[in-house]
Order: structure tokens, then C-alpha cells, then sequence
């Protein structure tokens, strides 16, 4: 089955989420500038090709606020995207870095100062269990008129309509986010033919994507929109859940909370299924022939240094958001926030 030529190889996807992100920085909005500057600062290839052209536009859009507000004229920006911008103006931007990284023991950490400025959604609400709410239409999810120039692809995808956008203050490697037919509305609740689609995916990308892998957040598992979604990624090194020396991997450590390995697609299935009859919520990866599946505690861990844990956390990376925690998160730390979120 033909794949779109987007998914080509990995030097192709790269050149156009460049292409995308120097589309979205022609368009007059705060949202879409907002998303170019997460984007390019993240990635340590993109953010020299595209750091000029943002700084010109900065101080464009500074001089537009900064008159506007003097004047007492509205702008006609959604507030979120106001208050991420004020923030930036705050900081000056000649003091955005890009993303720095280390590593503490098997963790992998980051500082990542710009989704710091994300402003919650439903992932900061209290929530019990894993089963959604009915889609709202009148919520946020990915079929806004707004969200347009934030699509990178849309198209025919395995004999589904699917529709690929930027994450807005991305955590992983060409972050995407993957909504299988859109139009229907799709509340975020996972379905054996989803599930089975996106082990099948998984396994056509990777044969031209090596290092693909999506993951998945349930209701309850820090899942931010209730519209059916899926996050994309692209690494060049394993994710530290899929270290050897863990006992999910046939290792001899424990990982801090428990992990469910598959490489069967419907025993996945099963398995997930009755999560969903204990009203469970779960995080799960998804990579070529094998999907780790964790249940969780629903909301996140009380800890000042992650604003949740998702897909990316309980896989064992962390995300801090200012200096001193970047620099102090330790090993025990990470430990101790993922065992406090396992299932009582």
C-alpha cells in the first residue's frame, strides 16, 4: 500500500516540516509565530536556518502590541496566544535558547523553556477514569478554521482521511500530531479498529521512517484535547522505556511503575480493552512490532517540575521549564514521580 510522499524518508519529512514552519511564519497571526519560534528553538537544525527571520518578526509584532495596547485598541488575538506573546516580549529574544539536554542514569532531560509558556487545557483539569466526555463541537479540537495553516499534511492515510499538525510547543523530534478522520468528531477514546490502525501504521512508517514511533494519552492519562489524536515522533536514539536492562525488556531492573510489553497487536487490544472496563487511564507507545502499555493514576504527579505526566514522561523523559530544576532533577526524583503514579 503506497504511502505519502511526505512519509518518503526521514531527509524528506525534515524538509517539509521546515517548509511548513517558514510557510506559518509568513502568516500575520500571533498563533502561528508562536508555533514557528516552539518549533525552530527546539530542534538544533532548524532554529539556525529560521532564527533571523523570527527575530525581524518579533520586534514586528512587539511594535503592533505594544502600540495596540498604548492606544487601548483590541487586538484581535485569542487571549492564550496575547498572554504566550507578552510573556516572550518579557523575556526578550535575545534570551531564547534552544533546548539543552543530559541525561541522569537511564532518564533523559530536557529545558525547555518555551512549552513552559503553554497555557493548560484539559490535561490541568481534575478527571477520574479513562472514558471521555461526548465531543464538544464547541470545545477546542483540531477541525478549528484557526488551526488551518498549522496542518502540515492532510490526505488519504492507510484508506483513512487523516490530517497531520504541528505540535504548538513540541517535547520530542519532528512532533507532530496525528487526527484520524477528523471530520467525524471522534471523542479521545481508543477503538480496537483505531488501535489496530495505528499498529499497522506504525510498522508501514517506520520501513521509511527508522526511529518513528507515536504515542498515545487517554482520558485521565494527561490526553489535553478530547478529539481522537495521536502523537508522532521521530528519534534517533531508543526512548529510555526501551532500555534492555529493563525487566519489561528482559532486562534485570524494575522500571519504576509497571509496564505491559506487546508484541501482539491483538493481545494489546485485550489487554487495553480491559483497561477501559476498569476505567483505567493508560499511556502507551506505539514502535514497530511492540507497544508499551503503562497504567496509570489519572492526573499527574504533585511535583513543581512537570506540569504532567504523558506519553513522553512515563516513557522516562523529563521536562523541566526553568534553569535550576534543568540543572537539580536527579535520578531519584524521576523515580519517585513515576511510582507515585502507579494504579492503586
Amino acid at each position: 500500500m503506497s504511502l505519502p510522499d511526505l512519509f518518503h524518508s526521514p531527509e524528506h519529512l525534515r524538509a517539509e516540516f521546515v517548509a511548513g514552519l517558514e510557510r506559518q511564519l509568513a502568516e500575520p497571526k500571533l498563533g502561528t509565530y508562536i508555533l514557528v519560534l516552539a518549533n525552530a528553538s527546539y530542534d538544533p537544525v532548524i532554529w539556525p536556518l529560521l532564527r533571523g527571520r523570527l527575530a525581524d518578526r518579533f520586534t514586528e509584532l512587539s511594535a503592533q502590541v505594544s502600540e495596540a495596547l498604548r492606544s487601548g485598541r483590541k487586538l484581535g488575538y485569542p487571549d492564550d496566544d496575547l498572554m504566550v506573546f507578552l510573556k516572550l516580549m518579557a523575556i526578550g529574544f535575545s534570551a531564547i535558547t534552544g533546548t539543552e539536554w543530559r541525561q541522569d542514569g537511564p532518564w533523559e532531560i530536557q529545558f525547555n523553556a518555551l512549552r513552559g509558556l503553554r497555557p493548560p487545557r484539559a490535561s490541568g483539569q481534575r478527571t477520574e477514569g479513562c472514558e471521555p466526555p461526548p465531543f464538544n463541537p464547541n470545545g477546542f479540537h483540531f477541525n478549528k478554521p484557526f488551526l488551518a495553516p498549522e496542518i502540515l499534511w492532510q490526505g488519504e492515510l492507510r484508506r483513512h482521511p487523516a490530517r497531520l499538525l504541528y505540535n504548538k510547543f513540541p517535547f520530542a523530534d519532528l512532533h507532530g500530531l496525528l487526527v484520524p478522520d477528523p471530520e467525524r468528531g471522534l471523542p479521545q477514546r481508543l477503538t480496537q479498529d483505531w488501535h489496530l490502525y495505528v499498529w499497522h501504521l506504525v510498522e508501514a512508517l517506520a520501513e521509511r521512517l527508522p526511529g518513528l514511533g507515536i504515542g498515545y494519552n487517554s482520558h485521565g492519562g494527561q490526553a489535553s484535547v478530547n478529539h481522537l489524536h495521536f502523537q508522532t515522533f521521530l528519534r534517533t536514539e531508543p526512548l529510555p522505556i526501551a532500555a534492555v536492562h529493563w525487566t519489561h525488556n528482559s532486562g534485570a531492573a524494575a522500571y519504576p511503575i509497571p509496564c505491559h510489553v506487546f508484541t501482539s497487536a491483538l493481545e494489546a487490544w485485550f489487554f487495553i480493552d480491559h483497561l477501559h472496563r476498569n476505567n483505567q487511564p493508560y499511556n502507551l507507545i506505539y514502535q514497530p512490532d511492540r507497544l508499551y502499555c503503562l497504567p496509570r493514576r489519572a492526573g499527574g504527579a504533585s511535583v513543581p517540575w512537570c506540569a504532567g505526566h504523558a506519553w513522553y514522561e512515563m516513557a522516562g523523559g523529563a521536562t523541566t521549564f526553568n534553569r535550576d530544576d534543568f540543572v537539580e532533577l536527579g535520578a531519584s526524583h524521576i523515580c519517585d514521580a513515576l511510582a507515585a503514579l502507579a494504579p492503586g
